[in-house]
């Protein structure tokens, strides 16, 4: 009986450390040693559904920024496995051309588990810890990413003329993006109140095993000033299958046109 309550102890004071192990937020990445250009800007485009129109007012006045490139860095909590792991993260993006995902998951501020994922040319090539996944059914979900973390960037938006939009009423819209010689869409949802972008819906394949397609949600948290610029500082991502947010990311550093090398 003693060696079972000892046994029982210790397996608790085990999950105990793990659990405090999980609290610990990572260090940052060392900031970017590059500088970003100076930003053209241009007229906003005529012609945009009303609360889209109304979101760009609201972030950037009459004139919006040409962003050609862009940096964010911050710190996350992923769920992985079940279990929510600290981590951190940099995204670097060619504005609607490509991307470079380098996200570390955490354990008492140590990295755990990396994850390098690149999107370009319309492939995707997915680094994990447990094998590299590649597909048409990755690059799908990889080009809707590429447009749906231009929250950090929405100028790309209406700028890239690749891109539409479509009225739908008072308080959403349908984006329309480029996916090789086809398109895609997300369905935006603004704020009635603020005016500001809530959510971008879409489907998408989940990985290259999935046999259909699940509404995936991107939810901007929270807007706030960085370097001066008004943007998303707190997003979440949720499969709507699972219920709850996989992801939550908090930007802490964007750079912009400082190129993507």
């Amino acid at each position: 009986m003693t060696v079972l309550l000892w046994a029982e102890a210790l397996v608790a004071a085990i999950l105990l450390l793990l659990w405090a192990g999980l609290q610990i937020v990572p260090r940052p990445f060392a900031p970017l040693d590059a500088a970003g250009a100076a930003v053209e800007r241009v007229p906003l485009p005529e012609g945009l559904p009303e609360p889209v129109e109304h979101f760009y007012h609201r972030l950037y006045g009459d004139e919006i920024p040409v962003i050609e490139s862009a940096a964010i860095s911050g710190r996350a909590r992923l769920r992985i496995m079940g279990i929510a792991f600290p981590s951190r993260f940099r995204f670097t993006h060619d504005a609607g051309e490509s991307y470079s995902h380098s996200i570390e998951a955490t354990i008492f501020g140590i990295p755990l588990m990396r994850v390098n994922e690149r999107y370009a040319g319309g492939h995707a090539r997915l680094e994990l810890p447990f094998g590299v996944t590649e597909g048409p059914r990755v690059d799908q979900g990889a080009n809707l990413a590429l447009w749906a973390e231009a929250v950090w960037f929405p100028s790309v938006w209406v700028t890239d003329p690749r891109t539409s939009w479509e009225a739908i009423d008072d308080e959403t819209a349908v984006l329309v993006v480029p996916y090789g010689d086809e398109h895609q869409r997300f369905v935006a949802r603004f704020d009635a109140e603020s005016g500001m972008l809530r959510l971008l819906e879409s489907m998408r394949y989940k990985g290259e095993e999935s046999v259909g397609k699940t509404l995936w949600i991107n939810e901007v948290k929270g807007w706030g000033s960085l370097e001066g610029e008004t943007v998303a500082t707190e997003a979440e991502v949720t499969w709507f299958d699972e219920g709850t947010a996989w992801a939550v990311f908090r930007v802490e550093e964007v750079v912009y046109n400082a190129g993507v090398e």
